[in-house]
């Protein structure tokens, strides 16, 4: 894990390359402490810089920007190829290996990139990655992301040429980039809690989309983006050839898959860990790492003294049953709170999903002790665990049956008791609901429910989800709202089920905008390299290929990940009500967190940064201080985007 920077000058302006470089290479330290260089090819006007976090192969074989054994090829390469060791045995058994200079993966990658072209090479790759390649022969540069885009890479075309960065500090740091804020980035983050790919923060720098390659010709000329791979093209493959067994040979491959996953991603020349929550994912993934280990596996987990968002406990049990070393934190308040001034520089742009916080300090725990951690993440997307892919079908089913202006009175009538009444009357009589519906945040869920009645199909059920405000182009004036709906039928989706379809777009957002963004940047942000057994292509590929009722069944989520489970993990100490891993903000905001908040919200701040209709924002303050309403979703937006803007944009 590390990090990249680059910049390709068009000539025009004299820049001092290697100065400049080193300024980008700089910014991103905590991605890559263990050391740092700077290739330029000043004949071209090009530099590469690259960061190091050694992870494999720590000797200086492995250092980069790396050179391919023929010289024609210069890459700087941030991520971990997980089936580099395989691709050589490939590349040896056919005569296409050069003389072995280390056992990095990015040797590997380059000598795969020499035998094959980039674009074969890729697709042979299974991992997380973000690279910058630059090709002597021909005189281009191509930018690729991931699959899934669990590595982040920013690019920006200036005056001075073509500049690109691992994050966007890397691009600030360059000091060439328009910072000309974006109000369509700040309607989007406000609907999103973050914003989204290909926008950024500023007009006229992208993130690069994930499964994508962006060749560059010149700094300031690229050719069309190629797409080697996406989700969409994952789930229409796989009505091609869907999964025929039963539920036996089903549970069966999937352990095998997920053992096969976990056990190449458990290499690595650094000590190793994993995050455990005590959840489905967290507990499945530590249970096949300690199936192979040969040495109990390092378990983090942090808790909080809050009942209703503290995991601790159950991940203790898990850990106590799986025989892991297993390390816990509980965290006060304060704890937490003195994360909340490092978030705008930790998260390089707006970014306001408050789990940020506590992923942070579990990630900055585990860093102690390892410098790799697997984790759970992505376990919903893939195998079926979001509350909404539970109800969301049922309820547009029952919807349609009744007249749009009936049920908009309806939700009128959940509207009139305040989020906070609800879970008052939820509480006193849960133990007379079934264990399956007794959700966190009963009030923030019955609010959202009386939303989605209004709800005419699936896609607007799923925006009534997934939006902090439920309007936001009334708080951003002047900005404007892509629609970000795939066009089933043109992708050969029409078939898919609504949950299905709910899956896909929580793949190509929320998993890709937020949660790997979050655990990026947390872990980054403490030089720890965070990885992501589930979001193994292969496996989501086999895993599109699952009928529904193998995901969801008779009101369970996850069914068949579970039945993996099951067999190593006894039942009771997993079933338990879904909690979502984060932080009581709604109390914080009326009490320790006031005080900030209120110096960020106040109608002179929020002039300053100029993105926010004043008087909507401190009705939503006001509301929430006085418990008409639990509004600390949409509030915790707003702030995120002020604490950054103040932050970076303050003198």
């Amino acid at each position: 894990m590390c990090g990249i920077a680059g910049i390709w000058s068009t000539g025009q302006r004299t820049l001092a390359l290697n100065d400049t470089a080193q300024r980008m290479i700089a910014a991103l330290h905590h991605r890559g402490p263990d050391s740092r260089d700077v290739w330029v090819l000043q004949a071209r006007g090009l530099a590469l810089a690259h960061a190091r976090l050694a992870i494999v192969d720590l000797s200086p074989a492995g250092a980069q920007p790396m050179h391919s054994a023929s010289q024609r090829f210069t890459v700087a390469f941030n991520g971990e190829i997980y089936n580099h060791r395989a691709l050589r045995r490939t590349l040896d058994a056919a005569g296409l290996s050069p003389a072995w200079r280390g056992h990095s993966d990015t040797e590997t990658l380059l000598a795969a990139i020499e035998a094959w072209g980039l674009q074969r090479a890729i697709e042979a790759c299974t991992g997380m990655f973000a690279l910058a390649l630059w090709d002597h022969q021909d005189g281009s540069l191509t930018l690729v992301r991931d699959r899934f885009g669990e590595k982040p890479l920013y690019w920006s075309p200036t005056a001075a040429g073509l500049v690109f960065g691992s994050e966007l500090k890397a691009l600030m740091a360059s000091d060439l980039i328009d910072r000309r804020l974006s109000r369509d980035a700040a309607l989007a983050m406000l609907r999103h809690n973050n914003i989204p790919a290909p926008l950024t923060v500023y007009e006229g720098v992208h993130k690069l989309m994930p499964g994508t390659m962006l060749r560059f010709t010149a700094p300031d000329r690229c050719e069309a983006p190629t797409v080697y791979w996406s989700p969409q093209a994952a789930w229409s493959q796989a009505r091609q050839a869907p999964f025929a067994g039963d539920d036996r040979a089903a549970i069966a491959e999937l352990e095998q898959r997920i053992l096969a996953v976990i056990g190449d991603q458990m290499v690595a020349d650094v000590p190793l860990g994993a995050f455990l929550s005590g959840g489905i994912d967290s507990s499945t993934v530590v249970a096949l790492m300690q199936a192979q280990a040969s040495r109990p596996v390092r378990t983090f987990s942090i808790g909080f003294a809050e009942e209703a968002f503290n995991e601790a406990e159950a991940a203790k049990a898990v850990a106590q049953h799986l025989g892991t070393v297993h390390t816990e934190l509980y965290v006060t308040p304060r704890d937490a709170l003195n994360v909340v001034p490092q978030l705008p520089t930790m998260y390089c742009e707006p970014f306001a999903d408050s789990s940020q916080i506590p992923t942070h300090l579990v990630a900055a725990m585990a860093r102690q002790h390892v410098t790799v951690a697997l984790s759970g993440d992505a376990g919903d997307e893939v195998f079926g665990g979001y509350n909404r892919y539970l109800l969301g079908p049922g309820l547009l089913q029952r919807m349609s049956r009744y007249p749009l202006a009936l049920r908009r009175g309806l939700a009128r009538l959940l509207g009139l008791l305040t989020p906070q009444q609800w879970d008052r009357l939820v509480a006193s009589g849960g133990h007379l609901l079934p264990a399956s519906v007794r959700f966190g945040d009963a009030g923030d869920k019955i609010d959202k429910m009386a939303r989605a009645m209004t709800c005419r199909d699936d896609a607007e059920l799923y925006t009534s989800f997934i939006s902090q405000w439920p309007e936001p182009q009334k708080v951003v004036a002047g900005a404007h709202e892509a629609s970000r709906e795939p066009d089933w039928a043109g992708l050969g989706l029409g078939h898919l089920h609504v949950m299905e379809r709910m899956m896909l777009r929580d793949t190509l957002g929320y998993l890709q905008n937020d949660i790997l963004v979050k655990v990026d940047r947390a872990a980054m942000a403490v030089s720890l390299e965070g990885r992501i057994p589930f979001l193994d292509h292969q496996l989501y590929e086999f895993a599109a290929r699952l009928p529904a009722h193998m995901k969801v069944r008779n009101g369970v989520t996850k069914w068949l990940l579970r039945q993996v489970l099951y067999q190593r993990v006894p039942q009771p100490l997993i079933d338990r009500p879904k909690v979502g891993f984060g932080i009581p903000l709604a109390a914080w905001l009326r009490g320790e967190l006031r005080e900030w908040a209120e110096a960020l919200l106040s109608p002179a701040a929020l002039q300053r940064s100029g993105m926010f209709d004043t008087q909507q924002v401190q009705r939503a303050w006001q509301r929430h201080q006085s418990g008409a309403a639990n509004h600390h979703h949409q509030l915790w937006c707003v702030l995120m985007y002020q604490a950054w803007h103040q932050h970076w944009h303050s003198t």
